[in-house]
């Protein structure tokens, strides 16, 4: 049985469980009960993720994501977390993960394209231009240490935008389930496992889909 643990902000959390749903009897999936949010609180919270999941050491697959945050821009004008802190947290992780999971491959979802009109009565800003900046960082950060690119900014960026269940995210019924198929793809052929993906239209009622769960 592989092991694949999952790390990342909300957009994880919007399609963890299906994952684990996918591989179910193929694989074990692991994913901490929290959004991980940035690179630094990823940084210190990663040891205390494992312990708590209890995955062990011989874990096959980490597939994570970090940005959405980082590249979040402030009431001052500027981005969270800057591009050449992003890209040193990026590897303190890489070597984390290295530490944690000796074994294990390393796939690094980009982070997720957004609705940016959407944003005009929040104090708090995202723009896709950023997100595109610390996506290409990450790129060469993580090809650094031979890990592998799942590009869901390329694979959502044209989308419709009732995918979207607010300005951020994709937890409506289409949005998850486009999601959702990429990562067991490239889970699957990563690790030479077969995923079945779930039956979105029975996990998603009208109500549900309108809420994005």
């Amino acid at each position: 049985m592989k092991k694949i643990v999952l790390l990342g902000d909300s957009i994880r959390q919007g399609y963890d469980k299906y994952v684990r749903m996918a591989f179910d009897g193929a694989a074990e999936v692991y994913y901490p009960d929290c959004n991980c949010r940035f690179t630094a609180h990823i940084l210190r919270h990663i040891v205390d993720w494992k312990e708590k999941m209890n995955c062990g050491d011989d874990v096959d697959l980490v597939h994570w994501n970090a940005g959405l945050w980082d590249s979040l821009t402030l009431i001052d004008g500027k981005t969270h977390t800057s591009i050449a802190t992003y890209r040193e947290n990026l590897a303190r992780i890489c070597d984390m993960i290295r530490m944690l999971f000796p074994q294990a491959r390393m796939i690094f979802a980009t982070s997720t394209p957004v609705v940016e009109e959407w944003f005009k009565t929040y104090k708090y800003k995202r723009s896709n231009r950023d997100i595109e900046r610390f996506n290409d960082a990450a790129r060469e950060v993580i090809k650094a240490y031979g890990g592998e690119i799942n590009d869901l900014y390329a694979l959502l960026k044209d989308l419709p935008v009732a995918y979207h269940s607010d300005q951020t995210h994709f937890y409506t019924k289409e949005g998850t389930r486009v999601i959702t198929d990429r990562l067991i793809d490239c889970i699957g052929k990563t690790l030479g496992i077969q995923g079945v993906p779930p039956d979105y239209d029975k996990l998603f009622s009208p109500k549900e889909d309108a809420l994005g769960l």
